[in-house]
């Protein structure tokens, strides 16, 4: 069986540090290894509160760091290149070396520059594509990476809603909302999404990661830090499309 270990991190934004979060990465990248994770991954703008480099000293200890324990790992922040900022996703692999960059297309108040292109990388465990937060509300964007073979999606994410959006329970309700639409991108592209959101002191940030097949949510984390874990089967994904195409 083709089987992949998944590891996101939901950890909480400036606790240890108040201008990055460096030594949290670096921690959680340790202990995805220990749970024998062959990736992690963490949520949007994760390192620091500032614009980076490519060549960042930030970037080069996390590479090392994912060459140390042999693991992959995708990270995301506001990154320079060519003298523009881009919210860009990085995938770095065992090796320590970035292997793919992802820059987001759908932009929601981002001072950034919008990719132009959906991308999926080929990992020594399978095809995998990235979304960043408002990027999960296209379909088109999925369907895209679907086509290109992408077996996982990680959409790394920190996602905001207005309190306006509803009556009462705003929290609750939009978690609800944020769940279907990581069942329904799973579903209608039979795929594998993985959400990592962070924890951050806002009344507006919702704090919520999941992994789901494309029929059902394995497992989830809301409003607490922490590390979620989950083998997934990539030959499920080949049954269940040979199902639907009875």
């Amino acid at each position: 069986m083709k089987k992949v270990t998944v590891a996101l991190a939901q950890i909480k934004y400036f606790d240890v540090s108040k201008t990055n979060n460096l030594k949290k990465i670096l921690k959680y990248i340790r202990l995805a290894k220990k749970k024998k994770a062959d990736i992690i991954c963490f949520p949007e703008s994760c390192i620091q509160k500032s614009a980076l480099d490519l060549n960042s000293e930030f970037i080069k200890q996390i590479s090392e760091e994912c060459k140390k324990n042999s693991i992959w790992c995708i990270v995301t922040d506001d990154i320079r290149k060519r003298g523009k900022p881009y919210n860009m996703a990085l995938l770095i692999n065992r090796k320590g070396k970035i292997k793919g960059e992802y820059k987001k297309i759908h932009l929601y108040g981002d001072k950034t520059y919008p990719g132009k292109e959906s991308l999926v990388f080929k990992t020594d465990f399978g095809k995998i594509g990235i979304a960043i937060c408002w990027d999960l509300a296209f379909p088109e964007l999925f369907k895209e990476m679907k086509g290109m073979g992408a077996e996982i999606v990680f959409c790394p994410s920190q996602w905001w809603y207005d309190s306006k959006s509803h009556s009462e329970e705003h929290q609750d309700r939009e978690v609800e909302i944020l769940k279907s639409l990581v069942l329904t991108r799973a579903y209608e592209n039979v795929c594998f999404i993985c959400l990592c959101n962070p924890i951050v002191d806002s009344k507006y940030q919702i704090s919520y990661s999941a992994i789901a097949s494309p029929n059902k949510i394995l497992q989830e984390l809301k409003e607490k830090e922490g590390l979620l874990v989950q083998e997934i089967n990539l030959d499920e994904i080949g049954k269940i499309e040979k199902i639907y195409e009875a």
